[in-house]
């Protein structure tokens, strides 16, 4: 086990990291998690154990499920108004912790999450201690400033921000992740390489963000396939490379991979590391007629030892089973062109804005129309 810091927040690595909690002064906590998963590999006894050992109050906020809503939002909060704990502790995949993020700051300021979008967020938490604790291999949701929270009646995600969303402890115990069923290494590895491959290419790197991002690809390209064919080592490796691709993106931005799967994803209610595993391919072949972002691509072919940076990602696609288009997810055709005018100005928003070659809606339109047929022609 051991402690690292970034913007003064501790990231704690290593097998049975979860006994750190150990170290931390809290006396009523919530936790916030999913359905099953965290019960049945245990995670949730253990953690539950180490807090009763401390004469820690507990109380437990489940059933948050794949794209939280605003609905489910909600209800924590009343949650935590009844519970009123000096802590919270998002265990779990993406969902748990980005749901437990907003509810943590929600509850402390009162605010509708429904009437936020395009306001400022407060920027600190006052009151509460905030620990996310990973068991899926994707997100970096622990780490970033981000919670992306599913509006059902714009059928959107929209990917709320704030500092007041980076856990105070983000604790990565790999062990935690080996109950991992092998589509969900595959998506949220796959998330996981689109958050560093988009930062990597995106306009505002900087020096820092380079270094992990470049990192981040070359560990998930090495370790990624074994994570999935069950390797435990390489299980671990993954976990903290998906990590330093979310400290990178934090800092920079993403691209438009992302702002797809976002509207595809709160239209449909896909797996977003699905998504982006579908999208990525598609949006680098189009963003590489922009100079700097094919020089960067070509950097990252010779690291990772192939000449095509973008066939790799399609062969990385294949050897993990994951669908080569919208058509192969099995989205159905006429709705989807039904719906193709509201998908293209949801893909518009979001994280394209800052994408590193600029898109207009024709543009977008046709790059969806690509995506759900496989074309690679763009």
């Amino acid at each position: 086990m051991k402690e690292l810091k970034f913007h003064g927040k501790s990231i704690i690595i290593g097998e049975n990291s979860i006994e750190y909690i150990k170290n931390i002064e809290m006396k009523k906590v919530l936790i916030v998690t999913g359905g099953r998963s965290m019960f049945d590999n245990g995670a949730i006894d253990k953690l539950i154990g180490i807090l009763k050992e401390k004469n820690v109050e507990v109380h437990i906020f489940k059933g948050v499920t794949k794209n939280p809503t605003t609905e489910v939002v909600k209800l924590g909060i009343e949650e935590m108004k009844k519970v009123n704990p000096d802590t919270v502790i998002g265990i779990g995949g993406g969902s748990p912790i980005d749901a437990a993020k907003a509810i943590t700051l929600f509850y402390e300021y009162d605010l509708d999450i429904e009437k936020v979008e395009g306001t400022t967020l407060p920027q600190i938490r006052r009151r509460t201690k905030f620990i996310a604790i990973p068991s899926t291999s994707g997100t970096g949701t622990e780490v970033t400033r981000a919670s992306v929270i599913t509006y059902k009646e714009k059928d959107i995600k929209i990917g709320l921000k704030s500092d007041a969303f980076i856990p105070d402890y983000a604790i990565l115990d790999s062990t935690l992740t080996y109950s991992m069923p092998k589509e969900v290494v595959a998506e949220t590895g796959m998330d996981a390489l689109t958050h560093a491959v988009e930062c990597y290419i995106n306009k505002n790197i900087d020096e820092f963000t380079e270094v992990l991002s470049e990192g981040a690809v070359k560990g998930i390209f090495k370790y990624l396939v074994s994570s999935y064919n069950g390797d435990k080592k390489a299980r671990d490796k993954v976990h903290k490379y998906q990590c330093m691709a979310g400290c990178a993106f934090s800092n920079v931005g993403l691209g438009m991979a992302h702002g797809i799967s976002h509207a595809i994803g709160g239209k449909y209610n896909l797996s977003h590391g699905l998504l982006n595993a579908v999208c990525l391919p598609y949006v680098l072949k189009f963003n590489s007629k922009d100079e700097e972002v094919k020089e960067r691509l070509k950097y990252l072919s010779l690291q990772i030892g192939t000449k095509d940076f973008i066939k790799e990602v399609v062969e990385l696609n294949k050897n993990l089973n994951i669908p080569l288009s919208f058509k192969d997810l099995g989205l159905d055709e006429k709705e989807f062109f039904q719906n193709i005018d509201e998908l293209t100005e949801n893909s518009l928003k979001g994280s394209t804005r800052v994408n590193p070659v600029k898109v207009n809606f024709d543009e977008m339109k046709q790059i969806l129309s690509c995506i759900f047929y496989g074309n690679m022609d763009l």
